[in-house]
């Protein structure tokens, strides 16, 4: 059975920067209690003319380069997102027409914080079964258009932005076995919902559910891939706060691990987080190729997902 691995990536972030200090002359806060109870120091904010679809398209395009492969190999786009404003053409369809690809298959999915590792072992997935041969797997999100500015238990959180993958067969797996779920009864704790769509969302109880039942799921998927925490050379968890980020990464013990920790310079940004981290991560150089790199990402539906790949 053909396996499959990341081959390169890409990310993108809007120009335009919000600071916790702007953040303090619109609403009820100030550095010192965002940076106490979430870590950010700032995100990034779309300008009112980027959109999902161009925002994924800059950086599929950016990882798509880095491949060496041409837009007529790619047959399969994967977006993960949750706040794509339209519902047709799908974001995916569009990045393929923005980038000129052949006839690939498009979908998106809305797994909101942990859709991007869906996508990656559904792209993996599609690969084993000889459904495709090279797919671009997308995280992108134009979170702070459906965030509500009075409300500084959310406002504080979110940006925008989009990572990308580029996933080919291979001979040599170099995407792990997936270990995915959700707790269904909980999962309005995560919300964007009305007209407008509106994010909340209740803190605690996501924050209690990430760090006590998070870490033990983390080390069934490190299992999974035959190896220990102790192995890993990177984790690239969702970036939804600095809070739960340290905790988790604690408590599963990856002690020789790289730990990612982007949200500080671009706050939750849902199912972009993942690979704009590690993208970031590669870039920088602070992981090397081949090394096995922790990707878990959760939140929204109290879904989860996650797989070790090798660093591409």
């Amino acid at each position: 059975m053909t396996g499959s691995r990341v081959l390169a990536l890409g990310h993108y972030q809007p120009s335009g920067v919000l600071t916790n200090d702007d953040l303090a002359k619109i609403v009820d806060t100030d550095d010192a209690w965002i940076r106490s109870r979430v870590g950010i120091r700032t995100r990034h904010v779309a300008a009112p003319d980027e959109t999902v679809d161009s925002m994924a398209s800059a950086a599929a395009a950016k990882a798509l380069a880095a491949s060496g492969l041409a837009p007529q190999d790619i047959d399969l786009v994967l977006v993960a997102t949750c706040t794509a404003t339209d519902r047709s053409p799908n974001t995916a369809a569009r990045v393929a027409a923005r980038l000129g690809l052949d006839a690939p298959a498009t979908m998106d999915l809305n797994v909101v914080c942990s859709g991007f590792t869906h996508a990656l072992a559904t792209a993996d997935h599609a690969i084993r079964a000889g459904s495709a041969t090279h797919a671009l797997v997308i995280g992108a999100e134009k979170f702070t258009e459906v965030v509500d500015w009075a409300d500084r238990s959310t406002c504080v959180l979110v940006g925008d932005g989009a990572g990308a993958a580029v996933v080919s067969a291979s001979a040599e797996p170099g995407i792990g076995p997936v270990l995915w779920g959700s707790v269904p009864q909980m999962g309005g704790a995560v919300r964007i919902e009305g007209e407008p769509a509106r994010f909340a969302q209740e803190g605690q109880t996501v924050y209690r559910w990430a760090t006590t039942q998070l870490p033990a799921i983390a080390r069934k998927v490190c299992e999974r891939s035959g190896i220990t925490p102790a192995d890993l050379a990177g984790v690239v968890l969702h970036q939804a706060n600095l809070r739960i980020i340290e905790p988790v990464a604690e408590r599963l013990g990856a002690v020789n691990a790289v730990v990612a920790k982007d949200v500080v310079d671009s706050g939750n940004t849902s199912a972009a987080s993942v690979p704009l981290a590690l993208s970031k991560l590669v870039e920088r150089r602070e992981i090397s190729s081949g090394a096995p790199v922790l990707l878990f990402a959760f939140g929204g539906n109290l879904s989860y997902a996650g797989q070790v790949i090798h660093c591409p």
